[in-house]
């Protein structure tokens, strides 16, 4: 027998608060056995182990911010320990579904019909299950296809104490490896998009600024909103289908296709990010689409980061000294996006240099990269040691986290995909191209 969904904020409150009394234990145990001189490295790993499977059940079960929370910390490995990250990796999977009877009464409640009023027919089986909301298909009165977007019921309502209620489970379970001040600007930004990502009238606002800003690229698709079917909690869009990385190979596609998908990639992020200065911040395989025309379907714009233009400047400009091994401009650079520490010294440059030569190796050379058997993320994970050399040099780039988190996700859409090219002069035009304006492309 299922579980009854969590959706009172009390309910939510009181399963987290529990959450966080069980962890803070474990984790006064855990630390009296090390003063003991009674934990092993083993044990340690246990234990980490045991809290995040604990965590990542309870952030699963309760979705909303909690969980989305749990998806963007699972891609960052500098603030929580291993253990943590690979735990919310299970996270990113497709979320169970909430009760049909859940959504039914959340769409009714909030498009004010009974539903088989306001649609034709509807799937009662989600089309996809995510931390917020879930889609169904459905078919209009016209007999047009559609899908619609619900949100779960009681999420909007307990984004801000669910928050706090993670974040105290954080700090009590002495995971949280960075100064209270970085810790208040990180999870400030996290409320802050999710604040936005609850709105989806916002998102409806948003993706017809993104239709229109692509227009550019007529073998980008993105679903158009049914306004008179949508509300701040309740988002129908047409029907737009494609295949999903997983169903993309070379025996259907041909490595032709699949290279100028990937270049299409390539210029659709670049140009949000350096001409539109609004970029897709939830890039997951999921939220994109292809076609064996080299049709690039992108979905759910929930998730949007619009930038400062010196943000912008700045990052362009770390990338290209990051490019000419000119490590001085480089810390500079990191310094002016928020994620280096004015007050202390540079870090040495051949420390500088061993990062570069992780994370450069796709944009060195003219001959394509073969991103299926990419092993970037492997030669960065076995480096991660060398973090704690300067832990105390650096903080969250709070401003420019959604840049880096956009293009990790596109690397691994890259890699199953199986693109192989090169972007090396592509990337560097951009960097030249771009102008220092103080004012974004709209």
């Amino acid at each position: 027998m299922s579980k009854k969904p969590v959706t009172s904020r009390r309910g939510r409150f009181l399963k987290l608060a529990g959450m966080t009394a069980s962890v803070a234990g474990q984790y006064a145990g855990q630390r009296a056995m090390r003063m003991l001189g009674q934990e092993s490295e083993q044990k340690r790993s246990e234990n980490y182990s045991r809290m995040a499977d604990q965590i990542v059940d309870t952030l699963g079960e309760l979705k909303g911010a909690v969980m989305k929370v749990g998806q963007v910390a699972s891609q960052t490995q500098d603030f929580l320990p291993k253990e943590f990250s690979d735990a919310l990796q299970r996270l990113q999977k497709e979320a169970p579904p909430m009760p049909f009877e859940v959504i039914r009464q959340q769409i009714e409640n909030e498009l004010g019909q009974p539903v088989q009023e306001l649609f034709g027919s509807i799937d009662e089986v989600p089309y996809a299950a995510a931390s917020i909301g879930q889609v169904h298909r459905a078919v209009m009165k016209d007999g047009s296809e559609v899908i619609i977007k619900v949100q779960y019921p009681g999420v909007d309502e307990s984004c801000d104490s669910d928050l706090k209620q993670l974040r105290l489970t954080l700090k009590l379970g002495g995971l949280l490896k960075m100064p209270k001040e970085s810790a208040d600007r990180l999870f400030e930004e996290i409320r802050v998009r999710l604040r936005e990502e609850l709105d989806y009238e916002l998102e409806a606002s948003n993706i017809r600024r993104f239709q229109a800003f692509h227009t550019r690229h007529p073998w980008v698709r993105i679903p158009a909103v049914i306004a008179s079917h949508s509300s701040r909690r309740v988002l129908t869009m047409e029907l737009v289908e494609g295949d999903h990385a997983k169903a993309v190979s070379a025996e259907v596609y041909g490595q032709d296709t699949i290279n100028l998908i990937g270049k299409r990639l390539f210029e659709a992020l670049a140009d949000q990010l350096f001409h539109f200065q609004s970029i897709h911040g939830d890039p997951h395989p999921g939220n994109f689409a292809f076609r064996p025309d080299g049709t690039l379907i992108i979905y759910d714009f929930g998730c949007v980061k619009n930038l400062r233009p010196a943000i912008v400047v700045a990052y362009r400009h770390a990338l290209l000294a990051a490019l000419d091994e000119d490590y001085e401009t480089f810390d500079q650079k990191l310094i002016e996006l928020g994620a280096r520490v004015a007050t202390k010294p540079m870090p040495a440059p051949e420390w500088y240099a061993l990062w570069r030569s992780i994370l450069m190796v796709p944009f060195e050379t003219d001959e394509p990269f073969d991103f299926r058997h990419s092993e970037v993320h492997k030669a960065f994970a076995a480096q991660t040691h060398t973090v704690f050399r300067y832990l105390d040099h650096f903080k969250p780039a709070v401003e420019s986290m959604f840049i880096d988190r956009m293009i990790a996700g596109h690397y691994w859409i890259m890699k199953e995909l199986g693109v192989q090219a090169a972007f090396g002069e592509s990337l560097r035009r951009y960097l030249s191209d771009s102008n220092d304006s103080t004012e974004p492309a709209r």
